[in-house]
Formats: structure tokens, C-alpha cells, sequence
């Protein structure tokens, strides 16, 4: 009978313990990977809206709605880019999920659209990645307490190797003479982790993230390259923009794709895979301004 009593005891506590774990709910991809980290195993990461879907012109399905009642918090980026989120949520009465902002504590670049001022694509960005960790890391400190300091050690520890993987690229930029590169792009996604690196955006050709310039805003592009002797074209990995063929076979400017890190299946170690493939194009980008392709 002790035995069974020990038992069920043990049991008991196993789902008291599971019970106490976290449902954390992320809008886009990046934060799967930022919440995953974050969390290790001591809660469930929760994408609000399946894999496939673009952010951009979502609108929130009864399936997803379904997901947010499960949800002890949801992690947005706030400013911008999950403004489907954000829209919906205005309208929904929902008193036990907490809204976590990712973006709180940074300080923002302008140049959004729509309702905000500020560039939503904190997440392409090392620096950035790392101040939201430790936003999301203490905020879910605050809603799990016993798990509070786990979760502050896991976001210095993926803090910790984000800048260890910055820092191996600086070195091989830092070899570079800078001075006199000038850089385009079709949007203003990059403008943060170029910022890391002491390195500006001389123009940006849409004039919203996936409106296509018009014939005119195009032309004048292209006359500013030949004028500004523009070196580089940053472009999307995964978007097709048919405008950005005409603008290279007009100038002969040499065009590098970033990945937005919004695409694909939500998998933890998105974020540092498409950081590192980021970095090196980076550098390549560079190195071939520079004259040492």
C-alpha cells in the first residue's frame, strides 16, 4: 500500500510539474526559434497561425483563434510585421494571456508603414535578436517564477553564441576597406544588422515592403545607381521581385540575397542557420566591393 501511495504521489507531482509548464504563443517564424531556446524544455512553443502563410495579408482563421485559448502568452514582434495579430486581438477578450512585446526594450529604426514609424525587422539582426531573448526571457520568468532563472540561462547562452557567430564575421570585415561602398536594397529589412557593422543603406527601391515601384519610381532608381555608383542590390531570399532583373541588366550592379528568416516550416534552429547564411553573403557582398572577390 506504501508502495502505491509513493506511487500515485509521484505521479501527482510529474503532473503538477507539466502542468506548470508554459504555452507560448509566437506570430512569425523567428520567434519559434527565440521562445524555443528560450524555454528549452520547460514549455511548449505555440505558432498562431500555420506554416506557408504569408503575414503580410493574413487574416486569423477559427483554428487559430482555438490556438490562443491555449495559450498562457503570446510573443509579438509589435511594430509592425504581425499586424494581423495585432488587429485581431484588439477585439478578442481574453484575460488569461499575456501579450509580450519582443521589441520593448530596443531602440527602433524608422522608416515603417502602415499605423507605425518604426522598421519591423528587428529579427534580421544579431543585436536585436539577442535584447528580445532577454525580453522574452524575463518576461516568462515573471509568469513561471520557478523557472525563471533556467530561463534567463538559456537566453545568455543563445545570446552567447549569436555574438560568437557576429564576431567571427566582423574579424573578416574588419580586414575590408569600407570607405567608399554604397548600397541599395528593395526594401528596408536590413537596416538593422547592416547597423551592426557601421554600414548604411544609400537607397531603398520599394517604396513599402512588397509594392513594386512604378515605371517612373523605377527609372529614377535606376538612374540614382549610375549616378551614386551604388556597388550592391540586398535583395529577398524566397521573393520574387520581377523589377530587380531590369534594374541589373540596366546598371550591371551586383545583387546578394538575404533570407527574411519569415518562410519554411517553424523549426528552432531557423534563426541561426539563416543568420549564418546572412553573414556569409554579407562578406561575400563586400569582399567583392572591395575588390578582394
Amino acid at each position: 500500500m506504501k508502495k502505491w501511495l509513493l506511487f500515485c504521489a509521484g505521479l501527482l507531482l510529474s503532473f503538477n510539474v507539466s502542468a506548470k509548464h508554459l504555452v507560448v504563443g509566437i506570430t512569425l517564424h523567428p520567434y519559434y526559434s527565440y521562445v524555443s531556446k528560450v524555454l528549452g524544455d520547460k514549455g511548449e512553443v505555440l505558432p498562431l497561425i500555420q506554416s506557408g502563410f504569408n503575414p503580410h495579408s493574413y487574416e486569423l482563421q477559427p483554428a487559430d483563434l482555438k490556438r490562443l485559448t491555449r495559450m498562457d502568452a503570446l510573443v509579438l514582434n509589435g511594430i509592425g510585421h504581425d499586424e494581423f495579430a495585432m488587429h485581431a486581438l484588439q477585439g478578442l477578450a481574453l484575460p488569461r494571456l499575456t501579450l509580450i512585446k519582443a521589441n520593448q526594450d530596443l531602440p527602433l529604426l524608422g522608416g515603417g508603414n502602415g499605423d507605425n514609424n518604426y522598421n519591423p525587422h528587428t529579427f534580421v539582426s544579431i543585436d536585436a535578436a539577442i535584447r528580445q531573448l532577454y525580453t522574452i526571457a524575463r518576461e516568462l520568468g515573471r509568469l513561471d517564477p520557478d523557472n525563471a532563472e533556467a530561463f534567463q540561462a538559456n537566453a545568455l547562452a543563445y545570446g552567447r553564441e549569436l555574438r560568437a557567430m557576429k564576431n567571427r564575421y566582423r574579424r573578416e570585415l574588419l580586414e575590408l576597406d569600407l570607405s567608399g561602398i554604397r548600397i541599395a536594397s528593395t526594401h528596408n529589412a536590413y537596416g538593422y544588422l547592416l547597423q551592426e557593422f557601421g554600414i548604411g543603406i544609400d537607397t531603398v527601391i520599394e517604396p513599402a515592403h512588397g509594392v513594386e515601384p512604378g515605371a517612373s519610381q523605377l527609372q529614377k532608381t535606376i538612374e540614382r545607381i549610375r549616378e551614386a555608383d551604388i556597388h550592391l542590390l540586398f535583395t529577398e531570399l524566397d521573393m520574387e521581385n520581377r523589377y530587380v532583373d531590369t534594374i541589373e541588366q540596366a546598371t550591371g550592379i551586383r545583387i546578394y540575397h538575404f533570407s527574411h528568416m519569415t518562410f519554411g516550416d517553424y523549426d528552432a534552429e531557423l534563426v541561426s542557420r539563416e543568420m549564418e547564411h546572412n553573414l556569409q553573403t554579407l562578406v561575400q557582398a563586400l569582399r567583392f566591393a572591395a575588390g578582394e572577390a
